[in-house]
């Protein structure tokens, strides 16, 4: 697979159209008001490695209330004294894997997701300086890895299933990156980015076609 670089990851996705989320996805919160919903916002961190773009991830800590164990970007709720959503990701991602605000760059955001725990998730995106260093909060993170950007936005990584609870249809994205099941809000972040984000080899398989 070819490495993604940052200006192939630039050209896409300041040229292209905010790509959506999944209907089903998105049918599945369609009940939900949006003035019932509490805001938030995780970091996409993109870190240039000398063999192309990586994406940082965490394993939230198993002690926790919601989602323990499960693969997450940085991120948390909006408190006022953020004033911004960006910032709010920003403050997020120092306090629970300690990234400086001065290492990160943004460039943009993916539009929000509303989720089944009533939150408005906002996805902020940013590159951060390779030079970071981690400095985790164990009571909300076990543990912080890197993926390869090629391989996170590859569609062909991706799984979907779709099942019915209360006859209403519900379907999953999930996809597995070594040790690690990145499922969920995460997963479905990851399938509207890859709709954005055309990989080059994608790209040339679809001229041959």
């Amino acid at each position: 697979m070819t490495p993604l670089t940052r200006s192939d990851f630039l050209q896409q996705f300041l040229l292209t159209p905010p790509a959506q989320y999944h209907p089903e996805t998105r049918a599945r919160v369609a009940h939900l008001a949006k003035t019932s919903l509490r805001q938030a916002s995780v970091l996409i961190g993109l870190v240039e490695r000398p063999r192309g773009l990586n994406v940082i991830l965490t394993k939230r800590a198993e002690h926790l209330k919601h989602h323990p164990g499960q693969v997450s970007f940085p991120g948390g709720k909006y408190e006022q004294y953020d004033n911004s959503l960006i910032n709010t990701a920003l403050r997020e991602a120092q306090e629970e894997i300690g990234l400086q605000r001065d290492q990160i760059n943004i460039v943009g955001q993916l539009p929000s997701l509303a989720t089944v725990s009533q939150f408005e998730v906002t996805p902020v995106v940013g590159f951060v300086a390779p030079n970071y260093h981690i400095q985790t909060d164990p009571n909300e993170v076990a543990e912080v890895f890197e993926v390869p950007a090629h391989i996170l936005l590859d569609k062909n990584q991706l799984i979907s299933q779709t099942f019915t609870i209360g006859n209403r249809q519900h379907r999953i994205f999930a996809l597995t990156y070594q040790q690690h099941l990145i499922w969920g809000m995460t997963a479905q972040i990851v399938q509207a980015l890859q709709n954005q984000i055309i990989l080059r080899y994608e790209y040339q398989q679809t001229l041959i076609v």
